[in-house]
């Protein structure tokens, strides 16, 4: 058994192994959920009416959306071995309680999605059109749970209940209590809404890039309607889901502050208790891990209070008196997260947020009025965004995970106590370093992928489609 100093350098390193793998992962998680959305509401416009352009609208991105869901089965692949190889004791702490939703998850959601979407892609000249539309829709719901599911046990390491220890790990004793938890809810609304961002941005940036080379190619654009349909309904989806991002986020924000008081009071660098509390709209302290003051922080009087508890002279507890309270009882150590991460993670998510916001409404307003004789800025600002969103999901990974340290169980279990035990640093160290390179090189196969659909552009148009008549099974 290693002690001391080697067990801490392990710990880090295997936080580091799991942070690079999450991070990485979760770039497609949100495209994956998000298409299959947009995708399966094309192909119903199609359905509903005929318009041929609805058809080869659905097939196009379709192409993406299955790009990305193959890379993303096998970079997620890896997250399931690394709770064996080094979160043994973890493993063992959460199994019983996480073996119900993950079971649901792998055996329900991800199988039966996977089948719908073997039967989307060769059904289209041989399943009815209604059936072969149920099978895409299908495909959503498989990858929506799928999400619900994951999303259930990690809530559960945020907030644990519905469980009891027993012979020194947790069981659970109520499976509708990990499933239904309010945290939960709207971990959940808050991941499919930003999912329906992200994949909103990839197909606002792909017919800005097809409605700017159909104009430098001149002539009449076959494909403009298509690509100009296509991104006035993404600018739609992504300014509502930006709604619901920023209110479920806000009444996230109310839950934690009562679940995880040490993450928010870290979130906004308010080290001692008050009432009422300010908003930090920018703070400055020491270039430390665990800083003890601020050195600038430019509030707004009574914001804090009024959006945690609303009520405009609400108490917010500090970081101090959090940390005395977690000594007494928990036993003597550090509970504070890193502040500057958890401070400025939380300020790029909400940023992100209200931007994205007024950029859909910006231009949605901007084709109302002026049509689209303003495509170029139009394009530019859509690559521009594109990684926005992407930037947003990490800080927001990156808040939750690190906000919750030194627990990987809140209350019940300490990250460094969670490590395999026969797991030294240079095995971390190997398998990471195989990991980033394995991650390289997919993520050079599905940037050439992507691009290459984009630039391709979509299938011609085929006249007379119909409903009744789909094109030939969709290969490439």
């Amino acid at each position: 058994m290693r002690e001391g100093r080697t067990v801490e350098t392990t710990a880090v390193l295997d936080r580091w192994q799991f942070a690079v793998t999450i991070v990485y992962h979760f770039l497609f998680v949100p495209i994956t959920i998000g298409l299959a959305w947009f995708v399966a509401g094309m192909q119903t416009a199609w359905h509903r009416t005929g318009k041929e352009h609805y058809l080869r609208m659905t097939r196009f991105f379709g192409k993406l959306f299955l790009i990305n869901f193959a890379l993303g089965v096998v970079t997620g692949i890896v997250q399931e071995f690394q709770f064996g190889m080094n979160w043994s004791v973890y493993s063992r702490f959460v199994g019983a309680v996480f073996g119900a939703p993950l079971a649901i998850e792998g055996l329900v959601a991800f199988f039966l999605e996977s089948t719908f979407i073997g039967l989307w892609i060769f059904g289209w000249d041989r399943l009815s059109p209604r059936l072969h539309l149920a099978m895409i829709w299908l495909v959503v719901a498989g990858t929506t749970s799928s999400a619900y599911f994951i999303l259930a046990a990690n809530s559960w390491m945020q907030r644990p209940v519905g469980f009891a220890m027993r012979d020194g790990r947790a069981e659970m004793t109520s499976l509708g209590a990990v499933l239904l938890q309010p945290l939960q809810i709207t971990h959940f609304l808050h991941t499919i809404a930003a999912s329906l961002i992200t994949a909103g941005l990839l197909v606002i940036a792909a017919s800005a890039y097809r409605l700017r080379r159909g104009r430098r190619e001149g002539g009449d654009d076959p494909d403009a309607t298509l690509f100009r349909a296509a991104a006035r309904g993404a600018l739609r989806v992504t300014a509502g889901a930006s709604v619901v991002v920023i209110l479920v986020g806000h009444f996230q924000a109310q839950i934690l502050v009562k679940d995880q008081p040490m993450k928010m009071a870290a979130a906004e660098a308010l080290y001692e208790t008050q009432a009422p509390a300010p908003l930090s709209l920018l703070a400055i302290g020491p270039w430390e891990k665990h800083p003890d003051r601020t050195d600038v922080d430019i509030v707004l009087p009574h914001g804090l209070s009024v959006l945690s508890t609303n009520e405009w002279n609400g108490e917010i507890r500090g970081i101090n008196d959090i940390q005395r309270e977690y000594r007494a009882r928990y036993g003597p150590g550090d509970y504070t997260p890193i502040i500057g991460s958890v401070y400025w993670s939380w300020r790029v998510m909400i940023t992100i947020g209200f931007l994205l916001l007024l950029y859909s409404v910006l231009w949605l307003w901007i084709i109302r009025r002026r049509g689209w004789r303003r495509s170029r800025w139009f394009a530019l600002t859509a690559y521009a965004f594109l990684g926005l969103p992407f930037l947003a999901n990490t800080a927001g990974w990156l808040l939750t995970e690190m906000g919750r340290q030194p627990w990987i169980v809140q209350g019940l279990l300490r990250t460094h106590d969670a490590i395999s035990p026969r797991v030294g640093s240079g095995q971390v160290i190997a398998t990471l370093a195989g990991f980033a390179a394995v991650y390289g090189v997919l993520a050079a196969i599905m940037g050439w992928l992507m691009v290459r659909a984009i630039r391709t552009g979509p299938e011609p148009a085929a006249p007379g489609v119909t409903r009744e008549d789909a094109l030939p099974p969709m290969l490439y």
